[in-house]
């Protein structure tokens, strides 16, 4: 707040100083006459008489008016430069820490225009202090989405926007561990049911052959059978258990440069004996120069046989999956489009999740363990990759990027 100035302090030392000549004047001239009726009276003319002997009358008079004009100024001045000391003492006190510091606003000058601006200061820094100090009590209670107010143009403005940088990043951290928490009890309830469905019906039909209980030969090596086909579908799910938390838990990638155009066109000629099977065909759609990568090729190979695999086992109603690759914004792109049944728009959200299947009952004709595309997703991710999906009643495109190496 500024405070008008209505009366200057310049004039009033300019007020002051001719007020104190004024005095001045009229002390010499009242001195001087009251030294001439002085020095006609004896005997207490002595001292006088000698000074102006001496000193001289002139000399005289010109001492004791400055003396006298200076006693009368330093006096005059005096409020002026003791609330000049006051408002100095109260910024001192503030530079020390107590910032609620107020000082009476006297008069309409420029030293009561400081003190209306000392107040206004200490108002606005401690109200300010204030919202940042109830701000950090309910941050400390847990409430980590509160944010404090942040004033543009105000340097507590910039520990405002600390704290609340540091409470978001203590609130990310904090959901970061429940998250992780979550997962991991996910983790341990998946596994134990995925678990427990084929190592049930081990235990039953070998229970059936421990007791005897099948009529001949053909019934027992029918049920050893089923047992060892379980068996297969347990290793399976185990392995591709190991290989999720391997991949997750930060895995070293042996990284060398690899070109995806050759990769693709190499798994497609591995491919063709499954193709024929299911009566489908691979059409590859690539450029004829090499787009190179820096990736570990195991890993990655793995990932684009996930993704050809399931096309043929759920899409081979559609009888193609054609292939494109291409360079986009500094990345391979490569998409593997399939034309059999669309993935339901509810299930594409969680197709990367573990243990997710779109359908439980054909999952499980087909031998899947849910931990396929989880798998795929974590190797794009541990390669600064990505990958997406996209399915409607025409097609379903899978979609990766990957950094090209320039």
């Amino acid at each position: 707040m500024n405070t008008k100035v209505h009366i200057s302090i310049r004039w009033k030392f300019l007020a002051i100083f001719l007020g104190c000549m004024g005095l001045t004047l009229l002390f010499v001239l009242l001195g001087g006459l009251l030294a001439s009726y002085v020095i006609k009276l004896s005997p207490y003319n002595v001292p006088l008489a000698w000074i102006i002997n001496h000193v001289g009358s002139q000399n005289t008079i010109l001492i004791f008016g400055t003396a006298f004009f200076i006693t009368l100024y330093i006096f005059a001045t005096r409020p002026l430069v003791l609330r000049a000391k006051e408002l100095a003492n109260v910024l001192e006190e503030m530079a020390d820490g107590r910032l609620h510091t107020t000082v009476k606003v006297k008069a309409s000058d420029e030293l009561g225009t400081i003190a209306g601006n000392i107040n206004s200061v200490s108002e606005q820094i401690h109200t300010y202090l204030e919202e940042i100090n109830q701000g950090l009590a309910k941050i400390a209670k847990g409430n980590f989405d509160h944010e404090i107010p942040v004033r543009e143009k105000h340097e507590l403005g910039l520990i405002a926007e600390s704290i609340n940088a540091m409470s978001e990043q203590l609130n990310r951290s904090i959901q970061e561990e429940r998250n992780a928490e979550k997962t991991k009890n996910d983790l341990i309830t998946g596994v134990s049911h995925d678990l427990r469905t084929p190592l049930t019906s081990i235990l039953g039909f070998l229970e059936i052959i421990d007791k005897d209980r099948y009529t001949n030969e053909v019934e027992l090596r029918y049920y050893m059978n089923i047992a060892y086909e379980k068996s297969l579908s347990l290793k399976k799910l185990i392995d591709d258990l190991f290989e999720y938390t391997r991949i997750n838990n930060g895995m070293p990638l042996h990284l060398r440069e690899l070109d995806v155009t050759g990769l693709i066109e190499q798994l497609a000629e591995e491919f063709v004996p499954s193709l024929e099977q299911a009566n489908m065909t691979i059409r590859t759609h690539v450029p004829d120069h090499p787009m190179m990568i820096k990736a570990d090729g195991d890993q990655l190979v793995r990932a684009y046989e996930n993704l050809i695999s399931n096309a043929i086992k759920y899409a081979s109603s559609g009888k193609y999956i054609d292939i494109y690759i291409e360079k986009k914004d500094g990345q391979v792109v490569v998409r593997i489009c399939n034309y059999g049944e669309p993935i339901p728009k509810r299930d594409l959200p969680y197709i990367f999740e573990r243990f997710y299947r779109v359908e439980q009952s054909r999952s499980k004709e087909t031998g899947g363990t849910g931990l396929g595309l989880a798998i795929t997703k974590s190797i794009f991710d541990v390669h600064g990759g990505e990958i997406s999906v996209e399915s409607s009643p025409r097609q379903t495109v899978f979609e990766t990027r990957l950094p090209i190496l320039e």
